[in-house]
């Protein structure tokens, strides 16, 4: 059973005393509790079952401009002291950082709203068991799938707090679902696998596990029969799936840290048009029940929806109290990163625009580093599907493409099958022209 709230509480309020009665003039803590049980099946029998229970403690303590952090898992409460005074000691003889502190308590978020993280029930072992058996035989009654390279379910139970020497103390309970399965097909001696995968906070919401087993078995027979292709340009589509890598860049190369140390190619671009105005990207920590949700960053910042990109323009930077100090910029509650990042949903229909392309390379998977932020570089391994004449052709792997991320987001184009299943999320996205590298 979890701990409770106020049981982390206490906790917290504790060892702030301690550390102001030891020298501290700040203090930043994060207490947490998580249960993790996941259920792993091969070839319709159970394979491994695990479960997990971690408590966890970091502090943070300041003296003046001084920092230092420490962390632990033993609740001892002698060893709690020492850690304190340790920490203390630390940062007595920590260099000084005109940037470090709490961040301003105006800004700290006073009335956490109910964002629904929390699924009350608990599920049975034989209801996750009857769960993947579900999926593996559907996955299995694909008669080209030979084997399973695994399948997955795993039950998330947390909750936390989070406080500080300026009277901030809240947190909440979350749990998470996730499920997983992996194919293996055969035809003529060649092998492919694929996996479909599903998250959600709560269980009810989580795809059947017959759509997740038969989309498994169609993915991996989808990439038989693969073929190499010849070197050019042409039109690339990324699979919504996919599509979420160059999110994820992008959100890298607009961080505080990357604009403070000037490491990011987007260096000069704030309130610059970057993208297509076809191309909004939010990033939302107040929607309910996502995987990304938060009331208040890692610090305690109140979160408010941001429009980072607007109709193009490049409106925002992912900012913490530090680097927003350093930019003279104020915080956007973004410490920890980005919440529920996503492109809103285009105009375009997807199957209109593969029947669009005479000839084009829907992207199905990428392997390796895909991006370069300093530099805007793109260049990375990938297999898929061609596109011929409006058709799904063949597939295709063994192949690079290659492009300059500026560029990449100037001719993206953002097509309408949006879908929230992580905390980064993105339609499939068309780019106009790319270096393909092939035979």
């Amino acid at each position: 059973m979890l701990k409770s709230k106020q049981y982390l509480s206490d906790i917290a309020e504790k060892c702030i005393a301690t550390a102001k009665s030891l020298g501290a003039t700040d203090i930043e803590i994060s207490v947490s509790n998580t249960i993790s049980d996941t259920i792993n099946y091969r070839n319709k029998n159970k394979e491994q079952s695990d479960r997990s229970e971690i408590l966890s403690l970091g502090l943070i303590t300041y003296i003046g401009k001084k920092k230092s952090n420490v962390s632990t898992s033993n609740f001892d409460e002698k060893n709690l002291y020492n850690l304190i005074e340790r920490s203390v000691k630390h940062t007595k003889v920590s260099p000084e950082d005109e940037f470090v502190g709490l961040p301003k308590k105006e800004n700290l978020e006073k009335k956490p709203q109910n964002l629904e993280l929390h699924d009350p029930k608990n599920l049975t072992h034989d209801f996750k068991e009857k769960f993947l058996a579900d999926m593996e035989d559907e996955m299995f009654s694909n008669s080209k799938i030979k084997n399973s390279n695994g399948s997955s379910f795993t039950e998330v139970k947390s909750n936390f707090i989070l406080a500080n020497s300026l009277g901030f103390c809240e947190g909440y309970n979350a749990s998470s679902y996730s499920v997983f399965c992996e194919a293996l097909a055969e035809e003529k001696g060649e092998m492919e696998r694929d996996y479909e995968f599903d998250v959600n906070r709560y269980s009810d919401k989580l795809n059947s596990p017959r759509n997740i087993g038969k989309r498994a078995a169609e993915k991996a027979c989808q990439r038989l029969g693969a073929r190499k292709i010849n070197s050019g340009k042409i039109p690339i589509i990324f699979d919504k799936d996919i599509a979420k890598t160059i999110l994820s860049l992008f959100s890298s190369a607009i961080s505080g840290s990357a604009f403070a140390r000037e490491t990011t190619f987007l260096k000069n671009y704030l309130g610059k048009e970057i993208f297509s105005k076809e191309i909004d990207i939010i990033d939302d920590p107040l929607i309910k029940r996502g995987i990304g949700s938060q009331c208040f960053d890692s610090e305690g910042v109140k979160n408010i929806k941001l429009n980072l990109v607007k109709k193009g323009n490049l409106e925002e930077l992912i900012l913490d109290s530090y680097y927003s100090k350093i930019l003279k910029m104020e915080t956007n509650g973004r410490s920890g990163g980005t919440t529920n990042l996503y492109i809103e949903n285009g105009k375009n229909d997807l199957k209109k625009i593969i029947c669009d392309q005479k000839k084009a390379f829907f992207v199905k998977e990428l392997m390796g580093r895909a991006g370069d932020i300093t530099n805007g570089n793109y260049s990375v391994g990938a297999s898929g599907i061609m596109i011929e004449n409006g058709e799904f052709a063949y597939p295709v792997n063994e192949v690079t493409i290659a492009g300059n991320l500026l560029d990449m987001f100037k001719n993206i184009l953002p097509l309408n099958d949006l879908q929230f299943k992580t905390s980064v999320n993105s339609p499939s996205l068309l780019v106009g022209s790319m270096t393909v590298a092939g035979k």
